[in-house]
């Protein structure tokens, strides 16, 4: 008798969470890198999130892109014809890569988009490879191959990615059930 009590109990007590294991209202985020806001609306079907995520990158890169002395050290390190020559507004002249493309990070409840999103310029480097900067740095001149922190994003062009899930669901999926 006291077997059956204590498998009774034990079985209640994982009731909970069994049942949270089916919660179907699991937050994800969906990240993007997109050449153009046409390339990010037929991914995401989300034409006013694209153009304002486009517009606050733009507007962003024009102070976060790095910054270097001359043309010919921005085209070394962005590629040929890749480099624009930028003022700051106090009369001080450098060049800058041409943003390319932009990031776009979005939280989603149940597969639709939630209010706000991250976005980032991105700059396409000689070597084909894709770079925004560093959250919180600013674009600083470069010398001698030092300035602005980049880093590099790690995804594939106009192709929207969930990334990550939060809850049992992630966890639960890996181990072959779940979701």
């Amino acid at each position: 008798m006291k077997r059956s009590k204590t498998a009774v109990l034990l079985l209640m007590s994982t009731a909970p969470l069994l049942l949270s294991a089916c919660d179907r209202s699991e937050s994800a985020s969906r990240e993007g890198l997109y050449t153009s806001v046409e390339a990010c609306v037929a991914q995401t079907n989300d034409s006013a999130t694209c153009k304002q995520a486009f517009d606050k990158a733009q507007k962003d890169a024009a102070t976060t892109a790095p910054r270097f002395a001359n043309r010919e050290e921005c085209e070394a390190k962005y590629g040929k014809e890749q480099c624009a020559e930028r003022n700051d507004g106090a009369n001080h002249s450098f060049f800058g890569p041409l943003m390319t493309g932009f990031f776009l990070s979005q939280m989603l409840r149940n597969g639709s988009p939630m209010s706000g999103f991250n976005s980032a310029p991105a700059f396409r480097d000689s070597n084909g490879g894709w770079q925004q900067p560093a959250p919180g740095g600013a674009g600083g001149v470069y010398r001698n191959g030092a300035g602005s922190a980049m880093v590099p994003i790690n995804a594939t062009a106009d192709r929207a990615v969930t990334t990550s899930r939060s809850g049992f669901g992630r966890s639960g999926s890996s181990r072959g059930f779940g979701s």
